[in-house]
């Protein structure tokens, strides 16, 4: 499926929520810090390995792979944990871009236009809730609700969503 992906010249950046859209669980709830790397696998504090959707690796190198740019929006209030694990998953080599704290999805995603100098029109937006996905539809952002974590398939229809636009 990442052979289908393709590079869309008035698609500028590409951002992704956390929790629940790249990975299955809410940072500030469901894991423990500190987190540590052994291997290829991060764990937390109990030891429990710390898991993330199967595709985002691969996801996240093929966009970066055709140029896209990159951006993390997350109203989580665990910020540390989740750029910890942002580079324990060594994920950072991939995001340009990231707005990691409390607040309106609105805010992170017009801080990310100006960070990146990208209109909203030229943004796609990925994110696990139906309210964030509402409230940037309002202002012209692309937006596609994540069901069941992010995968290539979803990706490709986003895509197509945004071509179509």
């Amino acid at each position: 499926m990442a052979e289908m992906i393709e590079k869309i010249d008035n698609l500028k950046l590409i951002v992704f929520d956390l929790d629940y859209t790249l990975w299955p669980f809410w940072v500030d709830t469901h894991v423990t810090p500190p987190f540590r790397r052994n291997g290829q696998n991060v764990y937390d504090a109990h030891g429990i390995l710390v898991k993330y959707y199967p595709e985002v690796p691969a996801i996240l190198e093929r966009l970066k792979s055709l140029g896209y740019r990159i951006g993390i929006a997350s109203r989580t209030s665990c910020t540390d944990e989740a750029n910890d694990l942002l580079r324990l998953f060594k994920w950072d080599q991939w995001i340009d871009y990231k707005q990691i704290y409390p607040g309106c999805k609105i805010t992170h995603i017009t801080k990310l236009s100006k960070q990146s100098d990208t209109e909203f029109n030229q943004i796609l937006f990925f994110d696990d809730e139906q309210r964030n996905i509402i409230d940037l539809k309002r202002i012209n952002v692309c937006s596609i609700l994540v069901d069941n974590g992010m995968t290539f398939k979803l990706l490709k229809n986003g895509i197509d969503k945004f071509k179509c636009k």
